[in-house]
């Protein structure tokens, strides 16, 4: 029986037993369940119905499921079984049949529709727990014995083995599952299921859904009792098939035989291969169907889970000497397998080819380097004697090099040595605050990482309350007060001042005594966890303990922030919506002067799509739509679909602030905003650029910054208008016309200009045709053919003013020396690649050497035979720069 038989049996018997059928939903959750970065059960798309917030569209359901499990990511290939990737096939009850019925339609399946022998069918069944409160699960003992399993062959096993969970919070309940006996073959006569053995091999869970798990072993019972049963797709593809592995099964043997293909080494050969290839088989299926849902490689959340199965599958195949290119040919071997039951993956295709193609390329110079200096390191461990490798080794090749820590572990183990885990985590901790930490008392804000600022503030005794969401101005005590050089440290009893945090700048404002003369400009307000504690510059008088105060925030300030906070969350619901769920916050600055918004998608925004996310954010300004923040918990917040940052930690109570009726704009966000969208006024995008692989930047002005911007842009237009004498609806015109005349003079010269010439002859679109992303960077590293310098420096010219966020090396033999030009965008500089830096590394590989600005630069080499060889190394020196 095929995998895809399988499928079809197991839904056509559900569906004639009146199962409502459901597509697979997405890998990536939706909103409603912020608690996990992927699909990890089949149930998980139903969670609503369990939870009785959603009618269901039918009591009774039944699905093939994407799922992707990363827990299993280091069992893969050890094991004939372990997968990331699989498919769960079930069937669901909300509130209809519970264990008697789940029970006589699994056993019944499993002989009639999967021909599976009665005698050879294991159960095991939750043995209870003192911990939950709950004792041995009885009425699934009944409901086995009662179909004619006989109560030897019921075996009861602990929570962890029979407990089943979506998260930590959500439906959950006891679970029974059904194991095939594979024989004494595989194992000793006293195995037993539930056990770690190859005997028993798991196909069917049962979950009896009738609780909802909150934190602390807190069982709540749901408002019916479900059903939710998974069988593994892959697993009983197995036992049909008569194999022992489901890498042997159909929808594996396709891409075992593309890895012997491509590598020359055969299944079989050593355990080595047979790991490198079923990682490769694995892992090739998870990367595709996560790219076809959207997930692009990044640093962070799920992004961080793709880039780790695409790194380990390249790390395989790199191993088994394979050509570059190999894992773009497994990606479309996959779509071949697997797009007929899954059309998202052709309609994706050539999206899961750009990004496997791009991953290797890039992760594979990584890797080149890393895993030379890891040998070297590995060397020097043993020639010590040491059998780990110290954590600052393990640090540099993180930081420094961009050599992912799994891995180092993975290498180092299969060297026989250990890391010291322990070490790298603090190491990385300490590069953490050191990022946010910077002198003086001033810069101890965020967290609490202003450590004496925090020890000072606990010291006290007590935390400021915060006042600042109902009003701007406040009549208080200053609690506590501490000099430090020319500022003051204080703790008032209530603050109407906003610490940073969340992405909003601190208030500013001032402090003045009530009687008396003192005044106190306010610099920072310092967040020290759920307290806080001003900065304070003493403008007149002096300030002491126990004095009364008026504290007032500076209104115009708090106001256009508040202004650029709203403006934030339109924009990222308005790129949402126009670029797909996809989009995720990856961070953000809200100042009162602009805003910066960093999201997670893989290419440079269009005009187009600029204007209408741009055009979005405006109407819904212009509807001057109410704002609330409301206080709830985190269960009902989830519960509503808020948008929770993944990363932050969040307490049972939090703040919830929505945007008209919070279907457009629902976000947890401590931060203050404007009571309706109208104060905004306009909305104007600024920028759009790279921030880092996979994220975009953009940057925008609301309000009077908003108008002031606006009228600049047509007195500049205006100004361009009388320059060319044309009215500015005409400026286009007169500038083509005078583009096409350049082209005209530029010919006429190249005919007389021997150095003119050879940059006439460049073909400038075949050279856009060459431009590479790398890293979410434009790239172009070229040799081009120029009578000298100066026509050189032309056709960079020419090249960098057509491209965004792009790095362009042009590299030529000009009057038998090496010439190179570099041009890099200010973006790219801020990450790194500097053209000065990029043209010496071409320049020293080709014996000469030279330098320049950041953003532009040349350099000159004597040997003319290493050209090649010096774009090259410009090119490795850009893609370094990008990586680390």
């Amino acid at each position: 029986m095929t995998s895809k038989e399988i499928r079809g049996r197991f839904l056509e018997y559900f569906a004639e037993r009146d199962h409502r059928l459901l597509r697979s939903g997405s890998l990536v959750p939706a909103e409603h369940d912020p608690s996990v970065l992927l699909t990890t059960a089949g149930m998980q798309p139903l969670k609503p119905y369990f939870e009785g917030s959603e009618q269901p569209p039918h009591p009774r359901l039944a699905s093939c499921q994407k799922v992707f499990r990363a827990v299993d990511i280091d069992q893969v290939g050890l094991t004939t079984r372990h997968l990331t990737f699989f498919e769960m096939l079930g069937n669901f009850s909300v509130g209809d049949y519970f264990k008697q019925g789940a029970v006589e339609y699994a056993w019944q399946l499993s002989l009639e529709g999967f021909g599976l022998d009665p005698e050879m069918i294991w159960i095991t069944v939750f043995e209870g727990d003192d911990e939950l409160g709950l004792g041995p699960d009885e009425e699934a003992i009944e409901a086995w014995l009662s179909v004619g399993i006989p109560r030897e062959r019921i075996v009861g096993c602990p929570r962890s083995e029979n407990f089943w969970q979506a998260g930590p919070i959500g439906p959950c309940g006891p679970c029974s599952e059904l194991y095939l006996d594979r024989g004494l073959a595989f194992g000793a006569p006293d195995d037993l299921p539930g056990a770690d053995n190859e005997r028993f091999l798991e196909y069917w869970n049962l979950v009896f859904m009738q609780y909802r798990q909150d934190p602390a072993n807190t069982l709540t019972p749901l408002p019916g009792k479900n059903i939710d049963t998974g069988l593994g797709l892959n697993r009983m593809a197995a036992i049909q098939q008569g194999v022992e592995s489901v890498f042997e099964t159909d929808q594996f043997v396709p891409l075992i035989e593309l890895g012997e293909e491509l590598s020359g080494h055969r299944s079989g050969e050593s355990p080595a291969v047979d790991r490198a290839l079923r990682i490769l088989a694995d892992h090739s299926r998870g990367m595709s169907f996560l790219v076809a849902d959207g997930v692009v490689p990044s640093n962070e959340d799920r992004g961080y889970v793709l880039r780790r199965v695409m790194r380990r599958a390249i790390q395989q195949g790199r191993g088994l000497e394979m050509a570059p290119g190999f894992l773009a040919r497994f990606g479309d071997r996959v779509v071949e397998v697997m797009g007929s039951a899954y059309p998202e993956l052709h309609e994706q295709r050539a999206a899961i080819e750009q990004w496997l193609a791009s991953e290797e390329e890039g992760f594979g110079r990584t890797l080149e380097q890393g895993t030379r200096l890891l040998s070297e390191v590995i060397a020097a461990a043993r020639e010590r004697g040491e059998d780990a490798i110290a954590a600052a080794d393990a640090f540099q090749l993180h930081d420094t090099y961009g050599f992912p820590i799994d891995v180092t572990l993975e290498l180092a183990s299969a060297a026989g040595l250990g890391v010291d885990e322990a070490g790298f985590s603090a190491l990385m901790d300490a590069q953490r605050q050191r990022a946010r930490a910077s002198g003086g008392i001033a810069g101890r804000s965020g967290g609490g990482d202003g450590e004496r600022g925090q020890r000072w503030a606990q010291s006290t005794g007590f935390r400021t309350e915060f006042t600042g969401y109902s009003s701007i101005e406040q009549s208080t005590t200053v609690a506590a007060l501490e000099r430090e050089g020319g500022r003051l440290l204080a703790k008032l009893a209530e603050s109407p001042f906003y610490p940073a945090g969340g992405g909003q700048v601190s208030d500013s404002g001032v402090v003045e005594c009530e009687s008396g003369d003192c005044r106190a400009r306010v610099a920072e307000v310092l967040r020290l966890g759920d307290d806080q504690a001003l900065v304070l510059e003493l403008e007149a008088g002096e300030l002491e303990p126990g004095e009364r105060v008026l504290a007032r925030v500076d209104a115009a300030t708090r106001h256009a922030t508040e202004c650029n906070h709203t403006a934030t969350h339109l924009l990222h619901a308005a790129l949402r919506e126009r670029l797909g769920d996809h989009v995720r916050q990856a961070g953000s600055a809200v100042q009162p002067g602009k805003l910066r918004f960093d999201f997670t998608h893989g290419a440079a925004l269009t005009d187009a799509e600029l204007r209408d996310v741009e055009d979005e954010v405006n109407s819904r300004v212009l509807a001057n739509l109410p704002v609330r923040a409301l206080t709830t918990t985190l269960d009902e917040a989830r519960r509503l679909g808020a948008m929770a940052l993944f990363g932050e930690k969040y307490g049972e109570v939090v703040r919830m602030v929505e945007i008209g009726d919070g279907s457009f704009s629902r976000e947890l966000c401590g931060g203050t905003h404007v009571r309706r969208t109208a104060e905004i006024s306009v909305f104007k995008i600024v920028s759009e650029s790279s921030s880092a692989a996979n994220v975009r930047r953009i940057e925008a002005v609301t309000g009077p910054v908003a108008v002031a911007l606006l009228r600049r842009h047509d007195a500049l237009l205006e100004d361009v208008a009388e320059r060319l004498r044309t009215s500015p609806e005409g400026v286009v015109e007169a500038l083509e016309t005078r583009e096409r005349q350049r082209r005209e003079l530029e010919r006429a010269a190249s005919g007389a200009d021997g150095a003119a010439a050879g940059a006439a002859g460049v073909d400038i679109e075949e050279l856009f045709g060459r431009v590479q992303q790398i890293e979410g960077a434009n790239v172009l590293v070229e040799q081009v053919v120029a009578g000298d310098e100066q026509s050189l420096l032309a056709t960079l010219d020419r090249v960098k003013g057509r491209l965004d966020d792009a790095a362009v090396v042009l590299g030529s033999e000009v009057q038998g020396r090496v010439a190179l030009v570099a041009a890099v965008a200010p973006a790219l500089v801020e990450r790194g690649v500097k053209a000065g830096d990029v043209v010496k590394a071409g320049a020293v590989a080709a014996g000469g050497g030279g330098g320049g600005r950041d953003t532009l630069a040349r350099a000159g080499g004597r040997d003319v035979a290493r050209l090649g060889d010096a774009l090259a190394a410009a090119r490795a020196a850009i893609c370094t720069a990008l990586e680390s």
